[in-house]
This record gives structure tokens, sequence and C-alpha cells, in this order.
């Protein structure tokens, strides 16, 4: 069985295609992480990144690996928790983005009650700039959040997935009416700030159609054909298509999802947590709807 540490190591290499990246969200130096990946391509006896002095990027060997990986760590996991689990006990306030919450994530959440009887999970779903202030101020003690690629933040997290913002719509179309009708989020807005701030370099003229409060008001208003909005590609439902760049809009950026955790927060229960999403939640998809 390849070492879990060694595979924890792998996954946040093969996500931010950094060594040095993934140094900085996993805690270990550049060096550690060198030698993680090459003790880890000697136990499997293959090549799992090609790197140059400007790139990282996956063999094919180490793609088919990044799903044995997460599997392994899955089991192992819950093999922990099996005999660890009920020695854990306390409250724990988690917080999640809506959009986050319509994903498999309330399944991984389940297994982990299931492992952890005697921690009590408080969750708590709202937009993320408010996610943020919380876990700021201590009133949660973890949080699953979206977040710029090179923002600055004393609190770096965990690196779940490195994503990509799209523009998507109700149906695939070639041109765009002008101003582009947008659907977007209240102000404090992550994806309202970022499709703005795209569309005003570009020259793009655009006015806002719907307002909504939550995830399923943009999702309502986009099915409805009210207008387009920006989302993460991996939490864009199946229903919904990502626009392409012919349509004329501007490239948008990359973004990380992350785990925050408070440093005042129980450490066993909320490394336990942190631990169960980082190795069950990837790749994670929404959920068909109803």
């Amino acid at each position: 069985m390849y070492d879990p540490e060694l595979l924890r190591t792998f996954l946040g290499v093969a996500e931010a295609l950094s060594f040095t990246a993934a140094g900085k969200r996993l805690g270990l130096s550049q060096p550690t992480v060198s030698q993680h990946i090459r003790r880890l391509e000697e136990q499997v006896g293959r090549v799992l990144f090609v790197r140059d002095t400007r790139s990282v990027t996956l063999t094919s060997d180490g793609e088919a690996l990044v799903g044995f990986a997460r599997n392994i760590l899955a089991s192992y996991e819950r093999a922990v928790g099996h005999f660890t689990g009920s020695t854990l006990a306390g409250r724990l306030k988690f917080g999640v983005t809506d959009d986050l919450a319509l994903t498999p994530l309330p399944r991984i959440l389940r297994s982990f009650r299931h492992l952890y009887p005697r921690i009590d999970l408080d969750l708590t779903v709202l937009q993320n700039e408010v996610l943020l202030r919380r876990i700021e101020s201590g009133h949660l003690d973890v949080a699953f959040v979206k977040r710029g690629v090179g923002v600055a933040a004393a609190n770096q997290g965990q690196l779940v997935r490195r994503d990509q913002w799209v523009w998507a719509a109700a149906e695939a179309t070639p041109t765009l009416p002008v101003p582009v009708p947008l659907v977007a989020y209240q102000s404090a807005s992550l994806s309202r700030s970022v499709s703005g701030q795209a569309l005003e370099a570009a020259g793009v003229r655009s006015r806002i159609t719907c307002v909504a409060r939550g995830v399923n008001g943009v999702l309502a208003a986009v099915r409805a054909g009210l207008g387009i909005a920006v989302f993460a590609r991996s939490l864009l439902p199946s229903d919904i298509v990502e626009l392409p760049a012919s349509t004329g809009l501007p490239a948008l950026p990359a973004l990380d999802l992350v785990l925050l955790t408070n440093p005042r927060a129980p450490e066993q229960p909320a490394a336990a947590l942190t631990s169960a999403i980082l190795s069950s939640a990837v790749p994670l998809k929404p959920e068909p709807s109803s």
C-alpha cells in the first residue's frame, strides 16, 4: 500500500501543478515535496510528472494515479475513522458556499458524522464573502470557500482544487445582445467582481438583468434565459452551457477552492474534517437538478 502522506503530497502537486505552491498549501518545504514525489515514483515504478524550468505536467501514469490516490486516501480515512473516530469529541462550526453545498459534499459530511458521532457539526451555508469574514472573526472553525489564484492572505488554507471561472448560459448561442445581460449575486460577490472587471477591461458593455441572493436564484434566472452568469467550471450544472470564446466574451481568471481553518478551532476535529474532504471531495460535481 502506498504511503498516504506521499499520496497527499502527490495530489497537492497534481492540483497546483507546482511543487512550490503545493508545498505552501501543505505546509512542506519544496525539497520535502520533491522527496515525497521521488519516493512515490520509486514505489510505483513510473514517472508521474514532467518538469522543466517553467512548468509541471502530469504524465499519463500520473493522471491515472490521481483517481487511485483519491480512492486510497478515502479508504484510509474511513479505516482511521472506524478505529479512532469515537475518541474524538467536541463541537465544530463548518461553513460552505451555497454552490458547493449543491455538490456531493453533504454526503461526505454525512459519512463524517457516522465516523465521528461525538463531534457536533454545525453547518452554515452562505455566500463566499460572508464566510471569509466569519472565519476571520472566529465565528467558524473551518470554511470551504473560493479564492482568486495568487491572492495574498494570512490564512492560506489547504487547496482542494484549482478551478476556472467560465461564462455560462441556458443554451449555446453564437452571438450575445449588447449590452450583455448578466445574472449576478448581490454586491460583494467574488463572481460578480470577476465578471465586472473582465467586461470593463475588455470594453464590453453589460447590464444586470437579475440580482439573486443565492446560487439557486442565479441558476433559476439563467435557466429562464434572463442572462448569462459566471460559474466555477467544475461547479457548472449539466443543464447550463459553458459559452466559448467565439461569443466575444473576455477570458476569465482561475480560482482556488480552499479549506480555511481558524487557528483557534479544536485541532483534532478540524483536522479530521479537512482530511475527510481532501480525500473524498475531488472532483466535486453538482448533483443533478430535480
